[in-house]
């Protein structure tokens, strides 16, 4: 199965030359033509995060880019404390997958004052001035949790009452408003009812504990929405420490497409897993060359993005990239 990476643009923003932030504020880089880029990373909280974080690194090194490199540890002020330090070291460029969607206009203002383009990258966020970056890269959270949500309604067809507990991921974070958006939509005037849902902060540990306690709740339960793979690997240890058989007993849709959750795929004890490809790392490079040298880039970029049945999981584990 192969990959293929699209732009869309359904609305394209044309940007003007950008002043870059070498120290004659001209275009193209420091002196000596290198881009010097900071990336202020949300942290290392799941399979997802860790292969995004080397696929930038890796892509950065590819690409002759000197990257600065900040793990937030999932606190939005350790970004913005990271962002703040790009911008007094003047760096030519700024990535970030924000926290969460709200509270970046007065750092993301301070970058613009200064003269430095902002991309954002997997997650956007919520904010009346769309002139505070120049770019988002990522994908369509809403619609993975729509695929999510349509999977289940085309496997529930018949069925008088399906009741689902929904794994959250980190409140106030894009994909986990979007993830629980899509896959209501999906599900609404249907049998299917999401009887709990409570956030894992996108965690094996956290999908654990809070299946644990779903499952002491309510002894009702046919269906696990997970919004990543981790939380829902997590569920699994819960749901089998409980002497039940995911899969079998409880069925489990989770978004992702890691490998560990590829492979519990391949294994029966998912369901169906919904694709967000964590590898930007090159794709980023190139809008980070075209913003600092001044060309016009679209103002969202996406990723085309597959699901996965058991039998497609097992088809492509051996060839996984993550």
């Amino acid at each position: 199965m192969f990959r293929k990476w699209v732009t869309v643009a359904a609305a394209v923003t044309l940007f003007g030359a950008l002043t870059a932030c070498g120290s004659d504020g001209s275009s193209g880089g420091g002196d000596d033509g290198t881009i010097t880029m900071g990336f202020a990373q949300v942290g290392a909280e799941s399979g997802w995060r860790t292969a995004n974080t080397k696929s930038i690194q890796e892509a950065a090194e590819k690409a002759g880019i000197e990257l600065k490199f900040s793990d937030a540890q999932q606190k939005q002020e350790n970004q913005i404390k990271a962002i703040r330090s790009f911008i007094q070291q003047r760096v030519d460029v700024i990535a970030f997958s924000p926290v969460v969607e709200t509270g970046w206009d007065t750092v993301l203002l301070e970058a613009k004052r200064a003269g430095i383009p902002v991309i954002l990258t997997d997650r956007a966020i919520d904010s009346e001035d769309e002139s505070l970056y120049e770019t988002f890269l990522g994908s369509d959270f809403i619609e993975e949790g729509r695929k999510a949500g349509q999977w289940l309604v085309e496997e529930s067809e018949g069925e008088s009452e399906v009741r689902v507990v929904e794994l959250e991921g980190t409140t106030g974070a894009a994909p986990a408003i979007d993830r629980h958006t899509g896959f209501v939509e999906a599900i609404e005037g249907t049998n299917i009812e999401i009887i709990a849902s409570q956030t894992g902060d996108f965690t094996r540990s956290g999908g654990k504990q809070v299946m644990e306690a779903f499952l002491k709740a309510h002894d009702d339960i046919d269906v696990v929405y997970s919004h990543n793979d981790d939380m829902g690997l997590g569920a699994i240890e819960a749901i089998e420490a409980a002497g039940k058989k995911p899969g079998e007993d409880i069925k489990i849709i989770t978004v992702d497409a890691v490998r560990d959750g590829m492979q519990a795929l391949a294994d029966g004890k998912i369901n169906f897993i919904v694709e967000c490809n964590p590898l930007l790392g090159d794709q980023l490079m190139e809008l980070a060359k075209k913003i600092v040298a001044g060309e016009e880039v679209p103002k969202r970029v996406l990723v085309e993005e597959d699901t996965f049945t058991r039998e497609e999981a097992a088809e492509v584990l051996p060839d996984r990239q993550y």
